[in-house]
């Protein structure tokens, strides 16, 4: 299978570095992917926005031959919503990381702070509790060494949907921060911010507790927890 990695706010392709192990081992063809304005700390990002990403990874997906997996961590989600609309024949399954769809119109995070044309990495202490478990010190300096101020528009850009075949391409959610069952819940009591995933007709849940970065926390589980959502069924 070829898997697409997509990564979340701040991070670029060497963020998927130790899952991407686990995913070869098992067979599959592995495309981890930097974004546009993310190639490095002095990368433009002026005019860099959500749609501008989706179509970056869409076309990625039109240079691979037969389905695609797109996997997507955190604002990553996003992205990979995206390109089902635009790409819903082509996907085998998308895997949201401590992620979900967003509906139409719905930015990724509107909230987080700006400096001109990109968002930092903001300090720890902005983030929730649930967030950092796991994150030690030793991958909190790993985290801002590595880290690029996300393009701003990319998170305050809402959703472009039009497409209703996005959802029929069958989706994996690996819950993290919080379990699976307040997504269940949350579906179940009518609540906005889940609108988009309780319309999707084939959805798995698995859980891997730790905090919002998996991939750093806890990459070898997370690695298994993907090779195990493209088991044939």
């Amino acid at each position: 299978m070829e898997i697409v990695l997509v990564p979340g706010f701040w991070l670029d392709a060497s963020s998927w570095s130790e899952v991407t192990p686990a995913l070869v081992e098992a067979g599959h063809r592995v495309h981890a992917l930097t974004l546009p304005g993310l190639e490095s700390r002095d990368a433009p990002r002026a005019g860099i926005g959500l749609r501008d990403h989706i179509e970056f990874v869409a076309r990625k997906v039109d240079a691979l031959e037969g389905d695609v997996v797109l996997v997507g961590h955190s604002g990553g989600g996003a992205v990979i919503h995206g390109v089902a609309d635009l790409r819903p024949d082509r996907l085998a399954r998308n895997v949201y990381v401590d992620s979900g769809p967003p509906a139409e119109g719905q930015p990724i995070n509107e909230e987080l702070p700006a400096d001109a044309d990109e968002i930092p990495l903001p300090p720890w202490e902005e983030f929730m509790d649930e967030d950092l478990v796991d994150l030690d010190d030793r991958l909190r300096a790993d985290f801002i060494a590595r880290a690029i101020p996300h393009p701003k528009a990319v998170a305050t850009d809402g959703i472009r949907l039009t497409d209703d075949r996005r959802l029929d391409v069958p989706v994996t959610v690996i819950a993290c921060e919080f379990p699976s069952r307040v997504i269940e819940d949350a579906i179940a009591a009518g609540e906005p911010w889940v609108g988009e995933l309780a319309r999707i007709r084939d959805v798995e849940y698995v859980d891997l507790p730790t905090g919002h970065w998996p991939q750093f926390t806890k990459p070898a589980e997370l690695g298994a927890a993907i090779v195990e959502a493209l088991r044939e069924r």
